[in-house]
């Protein structure tokens, strides 16, 4: 566990001192050569340093265990990172399209790209390397805050390409046919720049947020425990009210087990213990709560969904 939280948190502070390299590089190069282009970048990469702070905040608080206060343990401070971090890169793009909506109404002339094309290329190839970084160590410790901090990069990756290519055309251009106004495709760039940012931002809210509000596990995982407790021997007589949800990349699974009425409380507790023990090597970071209760054939409504015996077993077993 702790080679794990060690892995979360230097991948972590790798996005910090990334991010924090490329503000200063965009904001001096962007300020030479008067590109709002290059300042909205820098204005991106801002805010994706705050976003790989705050990651690195939720992932150092996230890994520490279940207290009194939080006895369900700090896994969502992962999901309230993301959040906090989608609704910073809303605030980002409508900055950016402002300030080149500016730039469109009153032009600057005397731009020159290519410090700003060079300072993109690093930026991009450098953000592609740090995100593709956190989306391995964030899907194999499964946490939210590296994996939304990598989001936030890639889409840094995309953007800077398109400032990239929209300075590299102004640039041609200007040599290829000097003496027209060139420089609106600087804040179209900033634009498109801005409106790619909101749609990754759209993305992330969704994503961070729907734990937050304990949604249910994805369908294949419960699809799993389902088909998992199914195929276990004939002892189990069937299962319901399934109940899961996820704080960060802890995993909350709770149900019903029906088994034989004559069964010991050794071999249920034996029994439970085998389930957990089983659900727990498919989902590592998981809690896992049964409820195991006595079957006579009843079949009240919320046990036929989950019943394992045939028509014929129940119908015995009445008789009895």
């Amino acid at each position: 566990m702790e080679s794990i939280q060690r892995r979360k948190t230097g991948v972590a502070w790798l996005s910090v001192i990334s991010n924090g390299t490329l503000v200063i590089l965009k904001i001096v190069v962007g300020l030479l050569i008067g590109s709002v282009s290059v300042i909205s970048e820098a204005i991106h990469s801002g805010v994706d340093l705050v976003a790989a702070l705050i990651a690195l905040f939720a992932v150092k608080t996230s890994g520490k265990p279940a207290d009194e206060e939080h006895p369900f343990g700090h896994g969502k401070i992962e999901n309230i990172s993301g959040t906090v971090e989608a609704l910073l890169i809303f605030v980002a793009a409508i900055w950016i399209i402002y300030e080149a909506i500016g730039r469109l109404v009153h032009p600057v002339l005397d731009m020159e790209p290519g410090w700003g094309v060079a300072v993109m290329l690093f930026s991009a190839v450098a953000n592609m390397i740090v995100s593709t970084m956190l989306f391995r160590v964030g899907k194999e410790t499964d946490s939210v805050a590296l994996q939304a901090d990598g989001w936030h990069l890639r889409t840094d990756v995309y953007t800077s390409a398109g400032v990239m290519i929209g300075l590299g055309l102004l640039w041609i251009a200007e040599r290829l046919l000097p003496g027209q106004n060139w420089h609106w495709m600087d804040p179209v760039a900033a634009i498109g720049v801005a409106m790619l940012i909101m749609r990754a931002a759209y993305k992330l809210t969704v994503e961070s947020g729907r734990d937050l509000l304990d949604v249910s596990l994805p369908e294949d995982e419960e699809q799993w425990i389902r088909e998992h407790v199914a195929n276990l021997d004939g002892a189990i007589r069937g299962f319901h009210h399934l109940r899961t949800r996820k704080a960060g990349a802890q995993r909350f699974v709770q149900f019903h087990l029906l088994v034989s009425a004559d069964m010991s409380v050794d071999q249920s507790h034996r029994m439970h213990d085998d389930i957990v023990g089983a659900i727990k090597d498919r989902f590592p970071a998981c809690t896992v709560t049964i409820h195991i209760e006595p079957c006579d054939a009843t079949c009240a409504p919320e046990c036929i969904e989950g019943c394992l015996l045939s028509e014929d077993q129940r119908l015995e077993m009445r008789k009895q």
